[in-house]
């Protein structure tokens, strides 16, 4: 499938409008030139949540949830990006161009039936084994359970799926392809689980797309062996169990990270449905994101042990980033010895959620552990923590949670953060260039107001070379605007969503600016003016220093006489 192109998704939005898709699915009220609502990804009391018509985009002042009606539809109806593209294109009466269709030109039809086939095969597997059954029933297993998530079991034979799958070349190309068979070094192509519990991992449509498995025995390999990678897997993007999460709940309200597969289950088992696991793997950033995206809530539970501790950090690292107002997130630590499994078949549910009650937050945990071996009852200890802490605030995104933050590193060393960005100081009350208000600031958010205002200049920019405080992201907003004309703010904002000062754009984006929007044309051409008026004076004073110095060329000497011409107004 080719990727869509830019001009169709700006074409997509620009006949959609934000407001209908998410009036749709919210009640919305109107409130001067937007509308408002409770944000429907976070509870709340009060109306943050802000969808403006003009601009296209929808924002939650309290959790940060923020985009385009594409991701809207992502987000609240948990579709893909294809789907949600569909969706709207089916609404706009547009056709999607055939080469972006889905198709199986990359053979992924072919491979998702394959790994189906394989989910069934395994699950007549257990319902024949006996020793597969009595596990099971060892492990206090549920019908219900087996069926929600589709447990089975891989025989004891070296080809017993490729036997019944592998009927021709074609097929068990495909099961090779999707990481069901392994090849020896003589050449030998064999069955890649034998004789252990097989739990299909699913993608977000309930797809599955690899497969974990559980040794029966101790002694017979590793405890758990997992799919490799393939052209449909990516563990390091995949969550065990969200599938099935979704499926228990319209709106999740919370998501509880735990290290296996018979976690997860037996937590659902006892009521608990909000299990997710993350494959025998650290926390990515990419798990990161997909677990906030789904709750606002996540806690992370992990072994009291050394090596649960060090996992724990991995995803401090990976969620600090990802940390906007809003979101929460806690860690649970078992004692030694102990699971969720175990915990939860000793305690039941009430006791395992007692302990979800009573563990530490996100800001807890990260101060006590970078507090670790260091004596804060003086300058030098208080410095290193500082300095240990000052890297993570750097990288949380603008707000309250990253000013507490902040503000208890000052309460515990008495170091302050590093100032803010001259572009992400909060916008003056009311609009209009002054003396005292940063021209490029003006420029930029007149830019995210009306993108349009983009057209009004043409590149290569007389003041690319001013010496300004966020000169680099004005030129960077202007090409994207000349590239892509019919752009919106929504998009805009998703396109520089990974920018240092992503932040500080969706503050200027959604800044109230009062007065007549027929008058931001004359102010932006203003502003526009003043910068080139700077480069030129800058331009002159440069060749002015180098003719006192070793003399201009003709070209600079025209250049100069031209620059000190009196310009008509």
């Amino acid at each position: 499938m080719a990727k869509l192109s830019e001009s169709f998704i700006d074409n997509l939005l620009s006949r959609v409008d934000v407001v209908e898709i998410v009036g749709s699915r919210v009640p919305l009220k109107k409130q001067g030139k937007d509308y408002s609502a409770r944000c429907p990804f976070h509870d709340e009391r009060s109306p943050s949540f802000t969808v403006s018509p003009s601009k296209q985009f929808y924002y939650c002042f309290g959790c940060g949830a923020k985009g385009t009606a594409i991701s809207f539809l992502m987000n609240y109806d948990r579709l893909t990006f294809m789907d949600a593209v569909e969706d709207l294109a089916k609404r706009a009466g547009i056709e999607i161009p055939k080469d972006a269709r889905p198709a199986d030109t990359d053979g992924s039809r072919d491979m998702y039936a394959a790994l189906d086939a394989s989910s069934q095969f395994f699950q007549k597997q257990l319902a024949a084994s006996d020793t597969a059954k009595a596990y099971i029933k060892q492990r206090g297993l549920d019908a219900k359970s087996m069926a929600t998530f589709a447990i089975g079991y891989a025989p004891d034979s070296f080809n017993g799926l490729m036997d019944a799958l592998g009927t021709d070349q074609r097929r068990k190309d495909l099961l090779e392809k999707t990481g069901m068979l392994s090849k020896s070094d003589n050449g030998r192509v064999y069955d890649k689980f034998r004789a252990r519990l097989m739990f299909p991992i699913m993608d977000r449509r309930g797809r599955v797309i690899a497969f974990g498995g559980r040794v029966l025995a101790k002694d017979d390999g590793p405890k758990y062996l997992n799919s490799p990678e393939t052209p449909l897997f990516h563990k390091g993007r995949e969550l065990y169990g969200l599938w099935q999460v979704k499926q228990a709940h319209n709106k999740i309200p919370r998501l509880i990270v735990v290290e296996g597969y018979m976690d997860v289950i037996a937590l659902f088992q006892h009521g608990i449905t909000q299990a997710v696991a993350t494959l025998g793997t650290a926390t990515t950033p990419d798990h990161a994101e997909l677990l906030f995206r789904n709750s606002a809530d996540v806690v992370f539970c992990f072994d009291g042990d050394n090596a649960g501790r060090a996992a724990a950090w991995k995803a401090v690292e990976s969620i600090v980033p990802r940390m906007r107002d809003g979101r929460q997130a806690f860690f649970l630590f078992l004692p030694d010895g102990e699971d969720p499994d175990t915990i939860v078949k000793s305690e039941g549910a009430d006791g395992f959620e007692q302990r979800i009650a009573h563990a530490m937050t996100l800001s807890d945990y990260f101060f006590d552990e970078l507090s670790k071996g260091v004596r804060l009852d003086t300058l030098e200890g208080k410095a290193r923590l500082a300095e240990s802490v000052k890297p993570y605030l750097a990288k949380m995104p603008d707000g309250a949670f990253r000013d507490l933050m902040a503000e208890r590193l000052q309460s515990i060393t008495g170091v302050g953060a590093a100032p803010e960005n001259e572009i992400a100081k909060p916008a003056p009350a009311r609009a209009g260039i002054s003396p005292k208000r940063s021209l490029v600031r003006a420029v930029i958010t007149l830019l995210l107001q009306q993108p349009v205002l983009a057209k009004e200049i043409t590149a290569p920019f007389e003041f690319s070379n001013v010496p300004l405080p966020g000169m680099g992201l004005l030129l960077a907003l202007l090409e994207t605007l000349h590239s892509r004309p019919e752009i919106n703010t929504a998009s805009l904002l998703d396109l520089f969503a990974e920018h240092e000062d992503a932040g500080a754009l969706q503050k200027l984006a959604t800044a109230d600016m009062p007065g007549d929007e027929a008058l931001w044309r004359q102010e932006f051409l203003d502003a526009i003016a003043q910068l080139q008026k700077q480069a030129r004076q800058q331009r002159t004073a440069e060749l002015r220093q180098r003719m006192a110095s070793s003399g201009l060329s003709a070209e600079e000497t025209d250049e100069l006489r031209q620059l000190l011409k009196p310009r008509s107004h």
